[in-house]
């Protein structure tokens, strides 16, 4: 349970609005700040920090664009974490180690996030589906 005290106490101390939607999961709902809801799970040895960009696209030609931009995005415009495909979602995650986690770095990944989610918008938005 210490780790659950710990993620939730660097929450807390950030002041970010969240709420536990279950065990070792917690969505920190900041849309008052422009910012999309982003889950925080605790995975043994590590701390998952998740956010959905947009629904994959339907199969069609511009998929190779999409996903090269992706790529891009992630060996340039990035300081944390990376886009990867969860089911039919797009998401933008990063995984910190638990044991060494520490608040400054929890604070550091989740502003990474947010960051890169608003300026990367503009180049990811021509992919999203209508």
């Amino acid at each position: 349970m210490a780790g659950l005290d710990k993620i939730e106490t660097y929450l807390m101390d950030l002041g970010l609005p969240y709420e536990e939607v279950n065990a070792n999961t917690w969505l920190i709902d900041d849309s008052s700040n422009g910012n999309p809801p982003i889950i925080v799970s605790l995975v043994e040895p590590v701390v998952v920090i998740h956010a959905s960009v947009m629904k994959v696209p339907k199969a069609a030609d511009g998929d190779a664009a999409l996903f090269r931009e992706l790529l891009s995005l992630n060996g340039s415009g990035l300081a944390h974490g990376a886009y990867a495909i969860e089911g039919d979602d797009i998401v933008l995650l990063d995984t910190l180690e638990y044991g060494d986690m520490d608040k400054s770095e929890f604070e550091a990944s989740l502003d990474a996030i947010s960051i890169a989610l608003g300026e990367h918008w503009p180049r990811l938005s021509q992919f999203a589906a209508s």
